[in-house]
C-alpha cells in the first residue's frame, strides 16, 4: 500500500483509539494525525502501545479550533471525523458541549478539509438520527430524520452539514453505526457501566421497566465499517451499520451475569429519562453491498468487553469515581 496520512478526530476516545491501532498495525505505509481535546472521555492511555510508532502524531486541541484543525490536516489524504459528545443523559443535562463539538466542529472539519483539499471525509454519525424504530420496520438511509434528545439532534446537524457539503461537491460520507460495546469504552455507558458496576459488587440501574432495546455492533467491526467506507463508499451516501444482537436492558444485564458470575443479577430500576426511545433498528444492505459483514457475535463481543473489564480495574476505577465525584457536585448545584 503506497504512503498516505489520516487525519483521526477524537483518535484517544473509544472507537476512535481503536480505529487508530488498527491502521497502524495493518498499514505500513499509513501515517495518523490524532487531534482530540483530551475530555472526560478521552484518554492518551488508549494510545499508549502506538504511542511510539513514529507514525503517530498527537495533536491536543478542540475541532472547532480553525487554525489547528487547518495544521493538523497539513498533508492528509482523508479526514475520518470521530470527535463528538456523545452521552445522551450529559445532552440532556446541558446540550451546549453537544452543539459546539458536533455541529460547529463538524462544519469546521468540513470547511478545513476544503480549503486544504483533502480527498475523502468520513463523518461518523449513529443509528440514533432516526429517533425510535420499530423492530419490524429497519430504517433505511433515505429514512427521515427524528432525533428526540439533544445528542441525536446534534449528530443530525452534523449528518446534514456533511450531507450539504457532499452537494457541494466535497468528497464526504456518513456513516451511521449502532450501539458499540468493547474494550476501553468510557465507564459511563450501559455495558461498561453493569459491567463495573458488579464486578464492584453493587447493582445495576435500569430505566424505567428495563425493555428499551438496542442493537450491538463490537467496536472492532464499526472500525471495519469505518475502514469500508473510507476505501470504497459513495460521496454523498450515509451507509446504516447495524449490530449483531437486539436486546434489552434487562437481557444485557442477565448476559452480563452470566458472563461474570453473578446470578441473579441485582437490578435497580430508576425513573425512565425523558423521550428515552424504545429501539433503534436500521437495515445495513447498502454497506454489507460494500463487503463489509461483522465478525463478531452478541455472546463474543459481550465476552470480550467483560474479560476486558475484569483485567483493567486500574484503568476504569479512577474514571468510576471521578464520576461518582462529578455526579454529588450536580447534585449540590454545581
Amino acid at each position: 500500500m503506497s504512503a498516505r496520512r489520516l487525519l483521526v478526530t477524537g483518535g484517544a476516545g473509544f472507537v476512535g483509539s481503536a480505529l487508530v491501532r488498527r491502521l497502524l498495525a495493518d498499514e505500513p505505509g499509513t501515517e495518523v494525525v490524532v487531534l482530540d481535546a483530551l475530555t472526560y472521555a478521552g484518554d492518551r492511555a488508549r494510545l499508549a502501545e502506538v504511542a511510539d510508532d513514529p507514525r503517530l502524531r498527537f495533536v491536543h486541541g478542540d475541532v472547532g479550533d480553525e487554525a489547528l484543525v487547518a495544521d493538523a490536516l497539513d498533508g492528509c489524504e482523508a479526514v475520518l471525523h470521530l470527535a463528538a459528545e456523545s452521552h445522551v443523559d450529559r445532552s440532556l443535562e446541558d446540550g451546549r458541549a453537544f452543539l459546539r463539538t458536533n455541529v460547529l466542529g463538524t462544519g469546521v472539519v468540513l470547511d478545513a478539509a476544503r480549503r486544504a483539499g483533502v480527498g475523502r471525509v468520513v463523518h461518523v454519525s449513529t443509528d440514533e438520527v432516526y429517533g425510535p424504530v420499530a423492530p419490524d420496520r429497519a430504517a433505511r438511509e433515505d429514512a427521515a430524520m427524528a432525533p428526540t434528545s439533544p445528542y441525536s439532534a446534534s449528530k443530525a446537524g452534523g449528518d446534514l452539514l456533511a450531507l450539504a457539503a457532499a452537494r457541494q461537491g466535497q468528497d464526504v460520507v456518513v456513516l451511521r453505526p449502532a450501539n458499540t460495546l468493547g474494550p476501553w469504552q468510557h465507564p459511563e455507558k450501559l455495558v461498561p457501566l453493569f459491567t463495573t458496576r458488579l464486578l464492584a459488587g453493587h447493582d445495576v440501574p435500569v430505566y424505567g421497566d428495563g425493555r428499551a432495546r438496542r442493537d450491538w455492533l463490537h467496536v472492532e467491526d464499526h472500525v471495519a465499517a469505518i475502514r469500508t467506507v473510507l476505501a470504497e463508499g459513495r460521496s454523498g451516501r450515509a451507509y446504516n451499520v447495524a449490530g449483531v444482537g437486539h436486546r434489552t436492558v434487562l437481557e444485557v444485564a442477565a448476559a452480563l451475569g452470566e458472563e461474570l458470575g453473578i446470578n441473579p443479577v441485582p437490578l435497580r430500576h430508576v425513573q425512565d429519562r425523558p423521550g428515552h426511545d424504545p429501539a433503534y433498528v436500521v437495515d445495513d444492505a447498502r454497506l454489507r453491498a460494500l463487503g463489509w459483514r461483522p465478525r463478531w457475535r452478541f455472546a463474543e463481543a459481550l465476552a470480550d468487553a467483560a474479560a476486558w473489564f475484569r483485567a483493567n480495574e486500574g484503568w476504569w476505577g479512577p474514571l468510576v469515581e471521578a464520576g461518582a465525584t462529578e455526579r454529588r457536585g450536580l447534585s449540590r448545584g454545581r
